[in-house]
């Protein structure tokens, strides 16, 4: 099975790295911004092996988004690298300087649908993030994350070999 691009809305095929066997459904906005208020940048998103990204999906990347193979992600998602500052308050938030800063996206991951992941947020391998959940800093190897701002409420629990609660911290809950 070849990759796959299905009508999208927006594409910058120039700074995309994609996998095999990757496929990205209608109306998906991947961009890399290279220019903005005249501050040049050099995007790259990298999409690894075995990526699904469905409708809706807007990811937008001025420096570096890194998506793992075998990661599905969900309609309606939205990641950036990007972050908007309103410091100034006699210039209008779209005209100041935007602040970057990496996000990167394990393997084996699954987010799920309306996710919204911010700038400098790293989630690690085999993480499952839940529905309408906005992820605002980082999320550990084998965890599952939920909520606005997103917390941890499971995790692998590698002597029991199975998946237990947490406390938000990622703490397993003593029963």
């Amino acid at each position: 099975m070849s990759s796959m691009v299905i009508k999208p809305m927006l594409i910058t095929p120039q700074y995309i790295k994609m996998g095999k066997v990757v496929q990205i459904r209608n109306n998906a906005r991947i961009e890399g911004v290279s220019c903005y208020n005249d501050v040049s940048f050099t995007p790259v998103i990298v999409i690894g092996e075995n990526v699904s990204i469905e409708q809706n999906c807007h990811i937008t990347c001025a420096d570096r988004i890194e998506i793992g193979r075998d990661t599905a992600i969900a309609a309606n998602v939205s990641i950036t690298d990007i972050n908007h500052p309103y410091d100034d308050i006699a210039v209008p938030i779209e005209r100041q300087n935007i602040t970057v800063e990496p996000v990167h996206i394990g393997e084996g991951c699954k987010i799920y649908n309306n996710v919204v992941i911010l700038q400098g947020v790293k989630i690690g391998k085999h993480v499952t993030i839940g529905a309408n959940s906005v992820v605002t800093k980082s999320v550990p190897d084998y965890c599952v994350a939920v909520g606005s701002p997103a917390y941890i409420v499971k995790r692998y629990n590698f002597e029991s070999h199975k998946w237990e609660r947490t406390d938000k911290q990622g703490n397993f809950i003593k029963r």
